[in-house]
């Protein structure tokens, strides 16, 4: 099985879900092979299906203060932030190809973070009866998808900077009263996002027995100017 992989860097939240549609699209018609998107968000909150949106506890104006934008989209779960310094991976895969199995997915988007994590010594695990990966009871990991047609979209979030973990205060994470860490936390050192890209690619190669094909820079190009 081949996979390519697009990095877009630090890119707005609605160019990326544009994007992921756009790819969606093309793997269902036959146009393209499943694609994994590696990103940073600038301040953003979102909804999925189930949230509630009283599970956001700042207001429309200290939101609007901090520059952070709230999109209600079609991933399950409920309510999340996403902001810098998380590592955003979006699979956009065909699980025709692989096994059309939900929870056989999210377990293997949970296998992927806990081998990632454990490259830093780092032992993770997830927690019964809920979706994402913690360390020492914090959460260090979320994720949350769609699938139509057998065809995923949406996906995970490590928090990688812990100076970005103050704005999970303006919302209960998931519609829960969960304490967020990062990997900087859990380390006690700086990480820089970049050095992270080729670490978390052969996670997913590994765990999903699929080979990496070639990166398209100039759609990565146009993706980066808003084109």
């Amino acid at each position: 099985m081949e996979f390519r992989v697009f990095d877009l860097g630090l890119v707005d939240f609605q160019k990326a879900w544009q994007f992921q549609r756009k790819l969606f699209t093309d793997l269902k018609t036959g146009s393209s092979i499943s694609t994994l998107i590696l990103c940073q968000h600038p301040p953003v909150i979102t909804l999925g299906r189930l949230a509630d949106k009283k599970n956001i506890l700042a207001s429309k104006q200290e939101l609007k203060n901090k520059g952070i934008q709230i999109y209600e989209i079609e991933r399950g779960g409920d309510v999340t932030y996403h902001g810098p310094g998380q590592f955003m991976a979006y699979p956009v895969f065909n699980l025709n190809h692989f096994k059309k199995d939900i929870n056989w997915f999210l377990r293997q988007l949970e296998e992927v973070v806990i081998h990632f994590l454990s490259d830093f010594g780092i032992r993770a695990a997830r927690c019964n009866g809920l979706t994402g990966v913690w360390v020492n009871r914090q959460k260090i990991a979320s994720i949350g998808i769609a699938i139509k047609n057998w065809i995923t979209f949406h996906g995970l979030s490590i928090n990688i900077k812990k100076d970005d973990l103050n704005n999970f205060k303006l919302l209960r994470s998931c519609g829960m009263d969960i304490e967020m860490t990062a990997l900087e936390t859990v380390l006690g050192r700086n990480i820089e996002i970049e050095s992270l890209k080729r670490s978390l690619i052969q996670k997913f190669k590994e765990i999903f027995l699929i080979q990496e094909v070639f990166d398209d820079q100039s759609c990565l190009t146009r993706i980066r100017r808003g084109n």
